[in-house]
């Protein structure tokens, strides 16, 4: 009878400490701090693209309270010093990187390697790996419904684009500005000028001066500052403003704004790391899953344009409509989509053509 007492009693004691092991361990999980890190190329005060991203940053901050702690950088340079950034912040701790630019691509590569047992996002890129993943928006679905607008309320049917560099993103944004543009107004055409700059107001602003002085009435931009529209304001016609609201640049110039909401994909991506569930994934959200919205339109925006607007933005959302259906032809003239048929994921995503219309 003793020795089944022992038994019994080494038994419950050997429960009772398995389970003061569980709860320490329970314990431990759920004080730990997730570490998570953002490279930005611009300054969070462009009201652009890197602004869109650290609202977004706080918002994550915000949801998650103190079982997480943000780190960012800003004005980073792509290139040899990403690389050095992106491995300070991998050596230092932090278990998710965010690396917010195209050009962050190969450097988060290289470092990724480096470090297989941190997690990494590059924003706009391709390149995956085990411990990499790939996430975008579809920001040219905002252009096309900006390319509608800007069809019906050019006069002079000349559009202007103020574009940073010549990747198949910025590409496929003045496509869609055309293609949508001439759907309402043929014989509409967008100039380009390069400013080779993702954030330089200096350059966008003289960019802008010298299109209106060209007889451009509507500018669009995919760089980061408001000063195109601050311009457009200036001068007495429209334009659009990027990633965020910018109606308190121009309050009359912006006829509308694509916005980027990251925050929901941050706070989804954090969560999975704290649950053990991340894995590595390529995602291109839009407009039907709230990463693209736009902004309240203009007063310079009337009831019928604004509900053709509405037409496409809808479209775009259910599937009845999609941003580079055909017929599309090239600056030549060649068919290079035919009608009915529709550019798939990979066609789009590696744009290095012009459609007509365009002057590049």
């Amino acid at each position: 009878m003793t020795n089944d007492l022992t038994r019994r009693g080494f038994v419950v004691g050997s429960a009772a400490l398995g389970a003061t092991a569980l709860s320490a361990r329970v314990a431990l999980a759920d004080s730990h701090v997730v570490k998570v890190g953002f490279v930005y190329v611009g300054a969070i005060g462009d009201f652009g693209w890197t602004y869109a991203h650290d609202h977004a940053r706080l918002a994550m901050q915000e949801h998650f309270g103190d079982k997480v702690e943000s780190t960012f950088v800003e004005n980073v340079a792509e290139g040899p010093d990403a690389e050095r950034v992106i491995r300070q912040l991998a050596a230092s701790g932090h278990e998710l990187i965010f690396t917010t630019s195209f050009g962050f691509m190969n450097p988060t590569i290289r470092v990724a390697k480096q470090f297989p047992k941190v997690k990494f996002e590059h924003a706009t890129g391709y390149q995956t790996s085990p411990n990499v993943a790939v996430y975008n928006a579809r920001f040219h679905q905002g252009r096309a419904i900006c390319g509608t607008i800007a069809g019906h309320i050019s006069e002079t049917g000349k559009i202007g684009y103020v574009a940073s560099f010549p990747i198949p993103e910025v590409v496929m944004g003045i496509n869609a500005i055309a293609l949508w543009a001439r759907r309402v107004r043929p014989d509409a055409t967008v100039t380009v000028i390069w400013v080779n700059s993702w954030y330089d107001p200096g350059k966008e602003g003289d960019a802008a001066k010298a299109m209106i002085d060209q007889g451009i009435d509507i500018i669009c931009q995919h760089t980061d500052s408001p000063a195109p529209l601050q311009v457009a304001e200036q001068r007495g016609v429209h334009g659009f403003g990027q990633a965020s609201d910018m109606k308190t640049f121009a309050p009359r110039a912006q006829l509308t704004a694509i916005l980027d909401d990251w925050g929901p994909y941050y706070i989804r991506r954090v969560q999975a790391v704290m649950d053990g569930t991340w894995k590595t994934e390529n995602v291109w959200e839009g407009l039907k899953e709230g990463l693209v919205q736009m902004a309240p339109y203009g007063d310079a925006v009337p009831a019928d344009v604004r509900a053709d607007a509405e037409r496409v933005r809808q479209g775009l959302i259910d599937g009845s409509l999609h941003t580079f259906e055909g017929p599309i032809k090239n600056q030549a003239g060649e068919l290079i989509v035919a009608a009915g048929e529709r550019m798939d994921d990979g066609a789009m995503a590696s744009m290095d053509w012009y459609v007509e219309g365009v002057t590049a």
